[in-house]
């Protein structure tokens, strides 16, 4: 299996690093602090641009007429492209125990996140979907820790994790809809538990491992290909970006991590030229 080494790109300024995105249109590569409502930006010079947007920060995603799509702590939200101006659409539930965490969008441009419970608890999660007319719908329900998200090159083939199963499971998109749900990638206990991922154009899957100090590489079959080597062990997220989508960019988190023992925990990683990816998927509301 090939081996390949992350570069540390900043200091550890996340405590819980997630949802790397590059979009052209940003200045850098963007993630969140999710929990502390932040989304963060690698501006050109190298420093760290924070945004407040929320009390969590889960996910967004540029929309394809300017702007982002975000997801907060109970619901979905529009902003401009500076994050300075954020528009909440309303809370999709009030019981303050469920908050949301990843989520990314469809070729058809509609925005998902998923959310979990914050102890944990075993399906108190669903997948939320946001269509372009700003409606919102579960469309998987019985979550635990909503993970992942992401399409095949040719957009038939979506792609999620649910944190505890140790799988990342493949779903036919077909009239819009995941339907056909099967398990295309198992992670040994041993190796880490699945959790962001991202799709490079050769249809290969790369997942980061929380708790397991890597990201995989796997085969649309779910054969292991290659892994990237990190100094710390709560990996939690990764994309491809750069002027060739050649990059890949690794965030990370503090959580449940002896900081003194793994000091750069919170800090995001780089691969240089460690693929291609693929550009993101706007959203179109």
């Amino acid at each position: 299996m090939r081996r390949l080494r992350a570069r540390r790109l900043t200091g550890p300024c996340a405590e819980h690093g997630e949802g790397p995105v590059w979009h052209p249109g940003w200045p850098g590569v963007r993630w969140v602090d999710m929990l502390a409502g932040d989304v963060l930006t690698l501006m050109p010079d190298g420093r760290v641009h924070r945004a407040h947007v929320g009390t969590v920060a889960a996910a967004l995603r540029p929309r394809r007429g300017g702007g982002a799509v975000l997801a907060l702590e109970r619901g979905f939200a529009l902003a401009d492209d500076e994050l300075t101006e954020v528009r909440e659409l309303g809370e999709l539930w009030t019981d303050p125990r469920i908050r949301m965490n990843e989520g990314g969008c469809d070729p058809d441009g509609r925005f998902y996140c998923g959310s979990m419970a914050y102890d944990e608890t075993p399906g108190a999660g669903d997948l939320h979907r946001l269509d372009r007319s700003g409606r919102s719908e579960v469309v998987v329900s019985g979550v635990t820790i909503s993970n992942g998200l992401a399409w095949s090159p040719d957009g038939s083939t979506a792609y999620y994790a649910d944190t505890p199963t140790q799988r990342v499971d493949a779903f036919t998109y077909r009239g819009g809809e995941l339907v056909d749900r099967r398990p295309v990638v198992r992670v040994p206990p041993e190796a880490g538990a699945p959790d962001g991922l991202t799709v490079d154009a050769e249809g290969c899957l790369w997942v980061a491992l929380w708790g397991g100090a890597a990201v995989r590489r796997y085969a649309p079959d779910g054969e292991p290909m290659a892994v990237v080597e990190l100094p710390v062990p709560r990996v939690t997220a990764c994309t491809f970006g750069g002027p060739a989508l050649a990059d890949l960019f690794v965030t990370t988190s503090r959580q449940a991590t002896d900081v003194r023992r793994y000091p750069a925990a919170g800090a995001l990683f780089v691969v240089r030229d460690a693929g291609r990816g693929l550009p993101v998927l706007p959203c179109a509301l």
